[in-house]
């Protein structure tokens, strides 16, 4: 049987960090207990904020719930583009609900994935992600917050989309992993680029080649936890306190200092999801 392997060690804080993108319930959180335990633990790195992600109905109840519970929390909701076959009338309004919620600082993650249909079961195909895309959008306008994309395998068509319904006005490519091309084309868009710890995975060079391309102004850092642990820790568990490791690969990329890294991404966190200065338990 293949053992999980240990959980990487707290590196050294980078500067103040907020994770633009986590999953704190896949994370292990489930009370106010569990998550000062996994809050803590980031701040001890310099990550005093996160932005904890919706995939599902339950995963957007628990989000609120989540900020509601600690203010180093934020929320956003959406149904994940795989289950956008979920998206009944009920499920459209509770969105609404949820989203109206002042904790909630961004609709996502929503977008495209042609990679899953056909592989996994119960996967929404194309026409569901397609449909659902758009109201999210829809939904992002209405509700003036910044949209949050998930997109795998589906460069042409979530940019097709978000041209033709109009795109809000914040668009953020969460876990950007795309090459330079479609880079130039999210910031010519005036689009936000996320990026997390795959900037460090040394067989991702068309992202390395994408990671200069965002401006100062233009780039967020996240952690996708408890996904996409940085390279050397790879298949170990991830969690908002690894952000540092993501930080200094990208700054690495861009050929300056982590703490300037840092410090843009932070600034542009607090500018695109409105959540203010660097004010909490840091």
């Amino acid at each position: 049987m293949k053992r999980e392997r240990p959980a990487p060690p707290v590196p050294e804080p980078a500067g103040d960090l907020i994770d633009a993108h986590t999953h704190l319930d896949a994370c292990g959180v489930h009370d106010e207990a569990s998550l000062a335990a996994v809050l803590d633990r980031a701040g001890r790195a310099g990550v005093g904020r996160v932005v904890t992600i919706a995939d599902d109905l339950e995963a957007a109840r628990f989000a609120v719930r989540a900020a509601h519970w600690d203010e180093r929390v934020h929320a956003a909701v959406a149904l994940h583009p795989t289950r956008a076959n979920a998206l009944d009338d009920a499920a459209r309004a509770e969105l609404e609900a949820l989203a109206a919620d002042d904790r909630v600082v961004a609709v996502g993650e929503t977008g495209l994935d042609w990679y899953w249909p056909g592989k996994m079961d119960g996967c929404a195909e194309r026409g569901d992600q397609l449909e659902a895309f758009a109201w999210h959008i829809d939904l992002a306008k209405r509700t003036g917050l910044p949209l949050m994309i998930h997109n795998r395998e589906a460069d042409d068509d979530v940019l097709a989309v978000l041209a033709s319904e109009g795109a809000p006005d914040t668009v953020i490519f969460h876990c950007f992993s795309s090459g330079p091309e479609t880079a130039r084309r999210c910031v010519d868009a005036g689009y936000v680029l996320s990026f997390s710890g795959t900037v460090s995975f040394r067989n991702a060079k068309e992202l390395h080649a994408a990671a200069a391309i965002p401006p100062d102004d233009g780039f967020l850092l996240e952690t996708d936890a408890p996904f996409l642990t940085p390279h050397p820790y790879r298949g170990a568990p991830n969690e908002p306190y690894c952000l540092p490791y993501a930080a200094r690969a990208l700054a690495h990329l861009r050929g300056v200092a982590a703490e300037e890294v840092a410090a843009c991404a932070t600034a542009n966190a607090e500018r695109v999801y409105g959540i203010g200065g660097r004010d909490l338990h840091l």
